[in-house]
């Protein structure tokens, strides 16, 4: 019988010491370490050498198998090492032996849904008068997706023939650039509202678009298997890559590369020297890896360190490739069917993935476990997530804000008639772009 219980000196009563303990039990810091707990009593750490470095040794007769007591014939025997097991006590049953993942947690430095001024002066590293311009881009970031729900249509306009599949904007975001799968690149002007440029170059889709830095390109991607280069300050077609047997699905651009992925199951790294367009000279195109699949290649996104490369089948498998070496590092059959869109989260430890089965699917890229599975009322055909909060573009044509953690939607915007088939946000997070089967663009901005 337990008698008089004497309380630490941080606890007022037994209520505050309940009440810390349960603040303490669901803190971040619980949170984010909670995976090394799960490595010590039930994962790797919990036998072999990896339990001798981590000091987390017991008694052999307290673990699964350390002894037979069927074998025993000895009764006396028997009883001894019984009772001996039965004071010691019984580790759980080892369930994991590889490190567990970490948990998806918020961030820290989380600002108020309601208002901008109730960040925490102690969870700041340094004064307000002294944030960096890192630290307040950082925190407009997170202000952006903790209001995300604002989200307010500002206006639309139809500009195409066909659905939109690709949006690029230039720097200053005067100029928007769209591909569209009746054939054309166009240049839309935010001032003017009006299309500028309208460019043909074969008779097949286009399927993504890109803006190089210094807003002096636009590179465009074909169903007719090649890759388009346009000049923007001259108005003409600069170059053509044909580096594919089959249609090119997404490019992405990155230090100089050019990453292209195809429906002939490959994905291939360009290293281009941009010729003159001036002088009419040709780009210089290198190849320097072939990424090889079993089917076609849907989607890809390279992860913010540009060390990683993630890729989306048509028959629903994620693989998460090193791109300095070549090799796979995961691959993991997520999706029955398609995948629409992948992206890594802003600190690269996990995957998100779309697909046509209607789920999103979370990926560990560390260990490339699949850590957790939602369950959408329809296919969600392109996306943005901050690592924790979702904003996807659904089949039916609305935006959805999803809590990733519960799993759940937490609201549903109003936009096109027919599905989001692409979506480009600012690096601000406060302005969307979305592009729709029917043929409109919609400009998006958060009211706070």
């Amino acid at each position: 019988m337990v008698e008089d219980v004497e309380l630490p000196p941080w606890a007022s009563g037994p209520d505050d010491f309940l009440q810390k303990s349960q603040e303490a039990l669901e803190s971040q810091y619980v949170s984010e370490h909670l995976h090394e707990w799960i490595d010590i009593i039930f994962g790797y750490k919990q036998k072999g050498s990896e339990a001798v470095t981590a000091h987390n040794v017991f008694h052999p007769l307290t673990y699964e198998g350390g002894v037979d007591l069927n074998s025993i014939m000895d009764p006396n025997e028997k009883v001894a090492l019984l009772t001996q097991i039965l004071e010691f006590g019984q580790t759980p049953k080892q369930l994991f032996t590889t490190p567990h993942p970490r948990r998806i947690v918020p961030k820290l430095r989380s600002l108020s849904r309601t208002s901008s001024h109730a960040v925490s002066i102690a969870e700041s590293p340094v004064s307000p008068n002294e944030e960096s311009f890192e630290d307040l881009t950082e925190e407009s970031i997170t202000l952006a997706w903790n209001n995300i729900a604002k989200l307010k249509l500002e206006e639309q306009y139809k500009i195409h023939k066909e659905a939109i599949t690709g949006i690029a904007v230039t720097c200053n975001g005067s100029s928007v650039f769209t591909t569209s799968q009746d054939s054309t690149l166009k240049m839309f002007s935010k001032e003017s509202k009006t299309i500028q440029r309208s460019v043909s170059f074969s008779n097949m889709a286009l399927s993504s678009c890109l803006i190089l830095p210094g807003d002096t390109t636009v590179i465009s991607s074909s169903w007719d298997n090649h890759i388009y280069f346009y000049s923007i300050a001259f108005g003409r077609q600069q170059d053509i890559l044909m580096g594919h047997d089959d249609a090119v699905s997404k490019i992405c651009w990155r230090d100089g590369c050019l990453y292209s992925a195809s429906w002939d199951s490959t994905v291939k790294v360009w290293h281009c020297v941009l010729g003159e367009t001036s002088s009419n000279k040709k780009h210089h195109f290198e190849l320097l890896a072939e990424l090889e699949h079993d089917v076609s290649v849907n989607t890809i996104d390279l992860n913010a360190a540009n060390t990683l490369l993630a890729s989306g089948t048509k028959e629903g498998t994620i693989t998460v490739w090193d791109i300095s070496t070549a090799t796979v590092l995961h691959q993991l059959p997520c999706h029955s069917g398609t995948v629409f869109d992948v992206a890594f989260s802003p600190d690269s430890r996990h995957l998100l993935s779309a697909g046509e089965d209607c789920c999103f699917k979370v990926i560990d890229v560390q260990t490339g476990m699949l850590i957790s599975s939602v369950t959408a009322e329809e296919p969600q055909r392109c996306f943005k997530w901050d690592g924790n909060t979702i904003l996807s573009g659904s089949q039916s044509g609305e935006l959805l804000i999803w809590d990733l953690l519960g799993g759940k939607v937490v609201e549903r915007i109003k936009g096109h008639t027919g599905a989001v088939m692409s979506m480009w946000m600012n690096e601000q997070c406060n302005r969307v772009i979305t592009g729709g089967e029917d043929k409109q663009i919609m400009f998006w901005k958060l009211q706070y």
